[in-house]
């Protein structure tokens, strides 16, 4: 007689599988942990040390940051000193996003910030009809309508100088302007310097080679201290004008070097066959070159546009309060001195976030040119 083995029940094989599939989860993540991190003695040392390392500063950093911070409150005197006082930050946030634009008219920066997610969007979907159009209305009708905002001076629009803007809006400010004009000019740069003409390739090579080689500090000072000496007397030029001019020129001889990368890429036969084909030089560098070009350096112009992200910090030495400006200008205030490691650690995780983005959308930018690229 044979004895009846009992069906289990959906419940026990759902719950069977699910510990089968954990189990070799397991397996797999120990398996890529030995063979990654202690396949061998010298990996087993490094990574017990970068273990033991983590385990000296995460925890005493969490428990700062974390367990015994203090976020309520409206001064310095809420905050008892055993972690970090995220009153600070709440109380300033304000000045680190905005400056001293005025309170009643930050709305304005609002809605330019909204204009540049709706004029961006399309340009960065997927399957966007006249993605062309977009990017143009990106960087005329944008810049234009954003100028108008945040500059004022129109009916219905009261005035606000400059010398207000501060804080994250100036650092994104700079950051466009100086990427919209350094694209183009660079493009054109790297074009010139391989050029067949030789004035046009000389003059290209002398604008890369004196802007690379001079600090961009020292850029910066030039624009803000020196040129001003060689105006005629009455002219001036708005100050955060003259920064990002000089933050555009000094980037497009980066720029420039970058896309002369991915020209270099392109095959000879390429342009050698839209000659045979009867294009002029403009059509068969808008057409065939430089689309090509530009396709393989999408890593580089993206490092670009993060590092020019990261160095717009430097306009607070020639007197303009950006993000960083901000913090330095709230941590000397005497209400709140003291909390320079909370002003610095909120810049770090801001610039973080901000950098992080613009790196993951060049990563999945170029995993769709690669799936649209024929083989």
């Amino acid at each position: 007689m044979t004895a009846e083995i009992p069906a289990r029940s959906p419940a026990h094989r759902l719950a069977g599988h699910t510990a089968g599939s954990l189990s070799r989860g397991i397996r797999q993540a120990m398996n890529a942990l030995r063979r990654n991190l202690f396949n061998s003695i010298g990996n087993t040392i490094l990574s017990g040390m970068m273990l033991a390392l983590f385990w000296l500063v995460i925890p005493p950093f969490v428990d700062w940051a974390v367990t015994h911070a203090t976020i309520a409150g409206i001064s310095k005197s809420a905050c008892d000193g055993s972690g970090a006082c995220w009153t600070f930050i709440k109380v300033r946030l304000p000045s680190f996003f905005y400056g001293s634009f005025p309170p009643t008219e930050r709305w304005r920066v609002d809605l330019a910030a909204l204009l540049l997610v709706a004029f961006g969007i399309p340009v960065l979907r997927d399957r966007v009809a006249r993605r062309g159009l977009w990017v143009v209305l990106l960087l005329t009708v944008f810049p234009v309508l954003a100028g108008v905002l945040l500059v004022g001076g129109v009916p219905g629009l009261p005035y606000v100088g400059t010398h207000l803007w501060g804080g994250l809006l100036l650092n994104t400010t700079i950051s466009f302007v100086a990427v919209a004009g350094s694209l183009p000019l660079g493009m054109a740069l790297a074009l010139g310097r391989r050029s067949g003409l030789p004035i046009v390739r000389m003059l290209s090579i002398g604008f890369i080679e004196l802007w690379r080689g001079v600090p961009l500090l020292t850029v910066l000072f030039m624009a803000t201290v020196m040129l001003p000496l060689f105006l005629p007397h009455g002219i001036t030029i708005d100050n955060l004008v003259r920064a990002m001019v000089a933050l555009t020129l000094f980037t497009s001889a980066y720029m420039a070097e970058v896309v002369r990368g991915g020209l270099q890429g392109v095959p000879s036969g390429q342009e050698e066959a839209a000659y045979a084909l009867g294009l002029k030089w403009w059509q068969v560098q808008y057409c065939v070159v430089l689309p090509q070009a530009l396709r393989l350096v999408v890593p580089g112009i993206v490092n670009t546009v993060v590092d020019l992200f990261k160095d717009t910090t430097l306009v607070t030495i020639v007197g303009l309060f950006d993000m960083l400006g901000a913090v330095n200008q709230a941590i000397n205030d005497p209400a709140w001195l003291g909390l320079a490691k909370e002003g610095y650690a909120f810049a770090a995780l801001l610039f973080f976030v901000c950098c992080f983005a613009m790196s993951s959308f060049g990563r999945r930018f170029e995993r769709r040119l690669e799936r649209s690229t024929p083989r």
